[in-house]
């Protein structure tokens, strides 16, 4: 794997460099706010909406910037965003199964880089949040309040029980594994198909846990595969492995991988909305590229020596063909990754609708996946 990452060194280095020069100019106006999407090549702010679950990917990028720049104004920006978010995390009709992004990204990366302890305060109250939304006679964990979605589980929440796993760790109470590992079962057998592919939601009978409906969710059709859903699912199981050590989720992390490994090269290494959409559709989802890069470098981390080597080149492919097809490099527009999709259908998302443009996740995802590569390319 060294001497793949020296093969890639220079291309490493120079989209670093570039992610970092962008930054450091749209970071002083976007400060510490709550950006979704562009508006004619400007972020958006989502204050007013506080409980929106990309809120705090800005500050995840912050403090990326922060660990590989050791500036100050950095870390002062990102923990502004996480001392506004207090609102929300005591506001308990408000929260959902997406406390995993909003604290992940936010107190728990404080606390890792800092050790801040009022921000390991908040990542284990969060967590005690995200605990108490496990249906445990269903088996998994509710995704949404509201009416009639007491069954709903959606395969996002691959990426919130990480905080679950953390917060083990940080607690020594392992009962926030037993609740990650329960949900992160019953995902493996309901929402993982024979080949690869998975669903976006699946709805239970919120009595027994008995499977009801699969419904289309943000993909092209049901029994499709949105490709945005790939990638939590890949990313979140072989996030569950390096918490857990469960080889069952480094198994079909890798299964999922190999599905979504075969279907990208038909798509030029950026993933379509939806692996299974029609072939005259043009509709693209960069951030799902972004997503699954950064899974697979995870994945490289984890397999045997023989078997880094697929990975870790499917990845760097991938970032390698988001640069050159997506990446938005001058400032034309605040984003970095052009061509995100929120949903294959219009309609899905509301008024947080968008296709075809920079969203906040696929930039931090984007952003993370380098720093990965940077911080194996150190270490070889």
């Amino acid at each position: 794997m060294s001497q793949l990452l020296q093969l890639h060194k220079s291309y490493i280095q120079h989209t670093w460099s570039k992610i970092e020069s962008k930054l450091t100019v749209t970071s002083r106006r976007i400060q510490d706010g709550m950006p979704f999407k562009t508006i004619e090549g400007v972020y958006d702010d989502w204050q007013d909406s506080m409980d929106w679950w990309t809120n705090t990917f800005w500050a995840g990028i912050l403090w990326h910037m922060y660990r590989e720049t050791k500036e100050e104004i950095y870390l002062t920006y990102a923990r502004s965003i996480e001392e506004k978010m207090d609102q929300v995390l005591h506001t308990y009709d408000k929260l959902h199964h997406d406390v995993g992004f909003m604290w992940l990204l936010s107190s728990v990366m404080n606390h890792e880089l800092t050790g801040d302890e009022q921000a390991r305060q908040r990542g284990l109250l969060a967590a005690n949040v995200l605990s108490a939304r496990a249906n445990i006679a269903g088996g998994y964990i509710r995704a949404w309040n509201g009416d009639n979605k007491a069954g709903w589980a959606i395969i996002d929440c691959m990426m919130n029980i990480p905080l679950l796993f953390w917060a083990s760790e940080k607690s020594k109470d392992a009962r926030f594994t037993h609740i990650g590992t329960m949900h992160a079962d019953k995902v493996m057998r309901d929402f993982v198909r024979p080949d690869g592919s998975v669903h976006h939601i699946v709805i239970y009978d919120e009595t027994n846990g008995e499977v009801l409906e699969t419904p289309r969710g943000q993909g092209y059709e049901v029994g499709s595969s949105w490709s945005r859903g790939q990638s939590w699912a890949l990313y979140g199981f072989a996030q569950s492995y390096h918490w857990t050590g469960k080889q069952e989720y480094l198994d079909t992390a890798k299964r999922i991988a190999h599905y979504v490994m075969t279907c990208l090269p038909l798509h030029g290494y950026v993933p379509p909305c939806d692996y299974r959409q029609p072939a005259d559709s043009d509709l693209l989802d960069s951030s799902a590229g972004a997503i699954t890069a950064c899974g697979l470098i995870e994945i490289a981390k984890a397999v045997p020596p023989a078997e880094k080597r697929v990975y870790l080149e499917s990845a760097i492919s991938i970032l390698r063909n988001l640069d050159e097809k997506c990446a938005i490099w001058d400032h034309s527009n605040e984003g970095l990754l052009d061509y995100g999709t929120g949903a294959f259908h219009k309609g899905i998302y509301t008024r947080a609708e968008v296709s075809n443009g920079p969203m906040i996740y696929g930039d931090y995802y984007f952003v993370e996946a380098i720093c990965k590569l940077k911080t194996l390319m150190d270490e070889a």
